[in-house]
């Protein structure tokens, strides 16, 4: 039996275990943080598949609701589909594993979290990457690693490492920060308008706080790591790649320089059809297989790209380093939408609405973490075959939409303004038209200006970009020899560089960021140098954008829900809602409007519709049934009862009062249904309230003050 193997980091709280589950894994781990426990297993297949060119790394995340002691919902009882949360922190997982995995190493490797136990005190995607990182680095698989990874927060203006999931609702900051034992390797979150230095600062503190993990995996790695497996790399033929460059650089160089992606992708596929076929001539059609070549022009395009660049400042599309592409923002587009817009970039184009509902219309989360149980700010991110000219299945969102959409949605979630200000649910659709380089920028830009016009007092607008770099050979201090950075990639600049460093921010600082490597580190002046950049640019797109729309639309679109906010006693509610519902939902059907109650206790109702009149009819059912019987004021009542001494008028819902027999009328009434019936609706006015809470009504003092007002207005006529 396997010796069981722990590691602690008391720093953090961590404990580190392995040797007692899942043996027959390549590694396997479980970390532990409080009660939360996550066990990580990492596998690699022995043999990869034929004519294979690329490397299957799969990462995935589940959270089993026994680990939280709850009972899954819905009729199987079973967890389903990956949730959101889950994807996003696969895809977290995934992104600073995948650079450090050797070049030509094409077997398959899948790695497998699992949450055995949550606390809902500690956030589990922190625990996802550091287990991740264990159990690779202790397995047989070749991988370059350790990595780490904390969360940070900023409090009262001071960081915080891991911040609970109740500290995050204090932060301005939401940092998580991956890095090896020198470099940083990944970032994502979302901080409050951030200002850059400060920004700096807290990577420079994250990388420093992940340092004692860094050396807890080392440990582990040594009492417990297995000798790394030799797996067979797997790299076109030289004869191949031979043929490739000798007959293709040329011809590549010219392909690709041109402003147009679909003339450049034109311009290479005929570069590669005349070179397969040198190749066949050459080597005959058993003498390679279809994934060499596509290997040797993958390697061709990367050099092309990137020598271009780092020795001459040149870029495909005619750019120099630092320059934006064109920008275009439009607002306005579609009349019945409540808000939309149209932000291009160069080729880069996304077409954004925003929709505005009652506070019903807010997203329901099932986290296993504590916190919130909803979201009234959503983003939706759509990314169809046709954006990138080609035809392809056209399904729901896959792990890159909802990935894309988070990324988008934390950018700008910061400058929605509370319920309190602005008590709506909000939705806004981002539909992608064009891509080439950085959609989600795009998306943040064009959500903007489509909250904008939807009438969204928004706190600032918010524009987004991506830098990315070019680098040359790593020196012994872990400086470049040279290197390039980028602004607003392309796609293929992207594909072939270093970097993808996405920054989303205000005028004011940073709202968002998410940075993707595929080198295995990146410099600290490198990223302080990325972020200046960003920072210039955004004030150029947002220049462009305030051109479209200078501030939140004033007044809403005609088909946008008008609210008005109702303040009643908070004892009132319940009859408001009324058994099972019932009043609330006669108010909805009988007047077309939306009801909704604060869930706080508070007493606030919000009355939602597009149409003056249900807005009004609902008004006034809500004002109704919370309303009090006020001495002195005249009501229109509905008879509910009768008394040989008067008769029981109902004034308000559930509120009635008496009408003595000798107040009915101004003449001597004998039985009192001569004047009144059960059902009749009378006019009567409140002349007094005992002690005990009971009502007095007069209809005879309500008709003579009836007949008085048009007396004096018949006089004035």
């Amino acid at each position: 039996m396997k010796q069981k193997h722990t590691v602690e980091i008391p720093e953090l709280g961590l404990i580190f275990n392995t040797g007692t589950m899942a043996k027959m894994a390549s590694g396997s781990v479980t970390l532990t943080l409080g009660e939360s426990v996550l066990f990580c297993a990492a596998t690699a297949a022995n043999k990869t598949r034929p004519g294979q060119d690329f490397f299957p790394l799969t990462v995935d995340y589940r959270e089993k609701y026994s680990a939280a002691g709850r009972f899954p919902g819905g009729y199987f009882k079973r967890e389903g589909r990956p949730s959101e949360k889950e994807i996003l922190t696969s895809r977290l997982c995934d992104r600073p594993l995948r650079p450090l995995f050797p070049k030509g190493f094409l077997n398959e490797v899948q790695v497998i979290g699992m949450m055995l136990s949550i606390d809902g005190v500690n956030e589990p995607d922190i625990l996802m990457i550091n287990a991740a990182s264990a159990a690779v680095a202790i397995s047989d698989i070749p991988w370059d690693g350790p990595v780490a990874a904390i969360r940070l927060g900023e409090i009262d203006g001071k960081f915080v490492v891991n911040p609970t999931v109740q500290q995050q609702y204090e932060s301005t900051l939401d940092l998580i920060y991956v890095g090896t034992e020198t470099e940083m390797l990944m970032i994502e979150g979302s901080a409050e308008q951030m200002p850059d230095d400060r920004f700096v600062e807290a990577l420079a503190f994250a990388q420093e706080a992940i340092q004692p993990i860094i050396k807890g995996i080392k440990e582990l790695v040594r009492v417990a790591g297995k000798e790394k497996k030799e797996f067979p790399l797997h790299l076109p033929k030289p004869e191949v790649v031979e043929i490739v460059r000798r007959e293709a650089t040329d011809k590549l160089v010219e392909a690709v320089f041109h402003d147009n992606r679909s003339v450049r992708e034109a311009n290479v596929s005929a570069v590669i059809d005349e070179t397969r076929a040198t190749v066949e001539k050459e080597l005959g059609e058993d003498g390679f297989e279809d994934h060499d070549i596509d290997m040797a022009f993958e390697e061709l395009q990367e050099e092309v790209y990137r020598s271009n660049i780092l020795e001459k400042g040149k870029r495909v599309d005619g750019r120099s380093p630092k320059d934006l592409r064109q920008l275009s923002s439009d607002v306005g587009l579609l009349p019945r939408v409540h808000g939309s817009a149209l932000f291009s970039r160069g080729e880069t184009q996304a077409l954004v609405i925003t929709t505005l509902g009652s506070t019903k219309d807010s997203q329901s989360l099932d986290a296993l973490t504590g916190g919130t149980d909803s979201k009234s700010f959503i983003l939706h991110y759509n990314f169809p075959p046709y954006s990138v000219g080609e035809a392809g299945r056209f399904i729901g969102p896959g792990r890159r939409e909802i990935g894309h959409g988070a990324l988008a949605e934390r950018s700008l979630a910061g400058v929605i303004p509370s319920e309190d200000v602005f008590p709506y649910s909000i939705r806004v659709v981002s539909e992608v038209m064009e891509s080439n380089g950085s959609t989600s920028m795009a998306s943040i830009c064009g959500g903007c200006l489509s909250l904008m016009d939807a009438g969204v007092p928004i706190v600032a607008p918010v524009a987004g970009i991506s830098v990315g770099m070019v680098s040359g050979q790593k020196q012994e201090d872990g400086s470049f020899d040279k290197y390039v950075t980028l602004l607003d990639i392309l796609g293929a600049e992207d594909h072939f560089g270093d970097m993808d460093f996405k920054l989303a921010g205000t005028p004011d600082g940073i709202t968002g960021f998410q940075l993707d490597l595929k080198i295995g580190g990146l410099p600290f002046p490198v990223a302080k140098e990325a972020i200046a950049m960003a920072s210039e640019a955004r004030k150029k797109i947002l220049a462009n954008m305030l051109e479209a729309i200078s501030e939140p639309r004033k007044e809403m679109n005609q088909y946008a829900p008008r609210i008005v906010t109702l303040q009643i006693d908070p004892d009132k509610i319940g009859a408001l809602i009324g058994p099972g519902g019932k009043n609330i939902r006669r108010i909805t059907e009988t007047t077309g409007a939306t009801v909704d109650i604060d869930d706080d206790n508070s007493g606030k109702v919000y009355v939602y519709s597009n149409n003056k009149q249900s807005m009004d009819a609902a008004v006034a059912e809500v004002e109704a049934i919370s309303a009090e019987i006020v001495v002195g004021k005249i009501y229109r009542g509905i008879v509910r009862g009768i008394k040989d001494f008067g008769c029981f008028v109902e004034v308000l819902p559930g509120k009635e009062g008496l009408v003595h027999i000798s107040e009915l009328a101004d003449f001597r009434v004998n039985k009192t249904e001569d004047v009144a019936k059960l059902g009749d609706e009378l006019w009567v006015k409140c002349i007094g309230i005992d002690e005990r809470g009971r009502v007095r009504l007069s209809r005879k003092a309500a008709m003579e003050e009836m007949a008085e007002k048009e007396d004096s207005e018949d006089s004035k006529d």
